[in-house]
C-alpha cells in the first residue's frame, strides 16, 4: 500500500480531494498593493493575460492547487485566479486566506480583523471574486492571533463546513503551537508555514506528520533567491516587496540584493541542488519533497516561462537521501 510519503499526491484529511505535490501560489499575480505608509506589497507590475495564461499552463502540465489570499493585490489576485479557472472550476482546489483589511479601491492594506463575523464576510467577498460557490480550504492568514480567539475562529470554520461554504480549513502561521491548536478541529486538513533548503521547519513538519495534516509550504524558494535570478544582477522594481524589505525579509537588502550570508548559503548547495539535470529552482523543490511527503510547495509565478519551470520539477521528483544529507552537511 502506498503511503502519504512516497505520492505524487496528497489528500486533503477527510475531505477526500487531492492535490499533486506542488501547487503554485498566487501573491505574485496580485501586482502592485502597498501599506498605508506607501511601502510595496506586491511583486511589482503585472500582465493579468500573462497571468491567466501562467494559471493555464499549470493547470495543464498538471498543478491543480491554487494558493492565494483576498489581500494580494488587494482583491485583485482572486480575481485573476477566479477568471484562469473559469469552466475548469471543478477540477482545481482553491485555497484562499482571510484576517486582513484593505482597500480595493486604493490598493491599500490597513490592519486586520480577527473577529467570527468578519471571517464570514470575508468569505463572502472571496467567494465573489473568484466566482465560486465555495473555497476548498479557508486559511486564517494572522499568524499571531490569540489562541482564544483562534478557537472561536476554528469553530466559525467549523459552521463554513457545514453550510458548504468551504470544505476544509487550516492556518497560515509559524508557531507550532497555534498550528496544532487549529488542528484539533475535525475538518482542519492543513497548515501553511514557511520552508526551504536555507530556513527548515523541522518542528512544523513534525506536527503535519504526527496530526496528518498537508504542510502548505510558502516561501519554498526564499522569494526568489533560490531560482538564482537575484544572483544573476536582476534587481526587483520599486514596486517590489524585496526592494525594500521589511523586518521580517532577511533574504535581501535595499535595494532587493541578497543579503551576502544568505548568497553565500545558496552558493554552498548549488552544485548539490542542480544535479540530475534540475534547475536551482528544480532542485529546492526537491529537496522539501525529500524532507517530507507532506509537503506541498507553493512558489509564486508570474509567466508562463515561470509556471512551466516549476512544473517541470514533479517530474524529476524528491532529492535522494545522499542528497538530502549533503546539503544538511553543507550547510551545518
Amino acid at each position: 500500500m502506498k503511503t502519504q510519503t512516497d505520492r505524487k499526491t496528497r489528500t486533503l484529511g477527510g475531505v477526500g480531494a487531492e492535490v499533486g505535490a506542488l501547487g503554485f501560489g498566487c501573491w505574485a499575480i496580485g501586482g502592485e498593493w502597498s501599506a498605508p505608509d506607501g511601502s510595496p506589497l506586491g511583486w511589482g507590475e503585472v500582465d493579468d493575460e500573462e497571468s491567466v495564461a501562467a494559471v493555464r499552463r499549470a493547470f495543464d502540465l498538471g498543478v491543480t492547487f491554487f494558493d492565494t489570499a483576498d489581500v494580494y493585490g488587494a482583491g485583485h489576485s482572486e480575481r485573476v485566479l477566479g477568471r484562469a479557472l473559469a469552466g475548469r472550476r471543478d477540477e482545481a482546489v482553491i485555497a484562499t486566506k482571510w484576517g486582513n483589511l484593505f482597500d480595493e479601491r486604493t490598493r491599500t492594506m490597513d490592519g486586520a480583523d480577527t473577529s467570527p463575523a468578519y471571517a464570514r464576510e470575508a468569505l463572502v467577498a472571496s467567494l465573489r471574486r473568484l466566482g465560486t460557490d465555495r473555497i476548498d480550504l479557508y486559511q486564517l492568514h494572522i499568524g499571531d492571533t490569540p489562541p482564544d480567539r483562534a478557537l472561536e475562529l476554528r469553530d466559525a470554520c467549523e459552521e463554513f463546513v457545514a453550510e458548504g461554504l468551504i470544505r476544509a480549513y487550516g492556518w497560515s502561521t509559524d508557531d507550532p503551537e497555534r498550528a496544532a491548536l487549529f488542528a484539533g478541529g475535525e475538518h482542519c486538513v492543513a497548515v501553511q508555514h514557511a520552508c526551504n533548503v536555507l530556513e527548515d521547519a523541522p518542528e512544523m513538519l513534525s506536527l503535519t506528520e504526527e496530526r496528518g495534516l498537508i504542510s502548505v509550504v510558502r516561501s519554498p524558494l526564499a522569494m526568489g533567491l533560490l531560482t538564482g535570478a537575484r544572483g544573476e544582477g536582476r534587481r526587483p522594481a520599486a514596486g517590489d516587496i524585496r526592494s525594500t524589505p521589511p523586518a521580517w525579509l532577511s533574504w535581501f537588502e535595499t535595494g532587493g540584493v541578497p543579503a551576502k550570508h544568505w548568497a553565500a548559503r545558496v552558493e554552498a548547495v548549488r552544485e548539490v541542488l542542480t544535479a540530475d539535470g534540475r534547475t536551482l529552482t528544480q532542485g529546492a523543490l526537491g529537496w522539501l519533497w525529500a524532507r517530507s511527503g507532506r509537503t506541498v510547495p507553493i512558489p509564486g509565478f508570474r509567466t508562463v516561462a515561470q509556471a512551466e519551470e516549476n512544473a517541470a520539477a514533479l517530474a524529476l521528483g524528491p532529492l535522494r537521501p545522499e542528497q538530502l544529507e549533503e546539503v544538511a552537511g553543507l550547510l551545518a
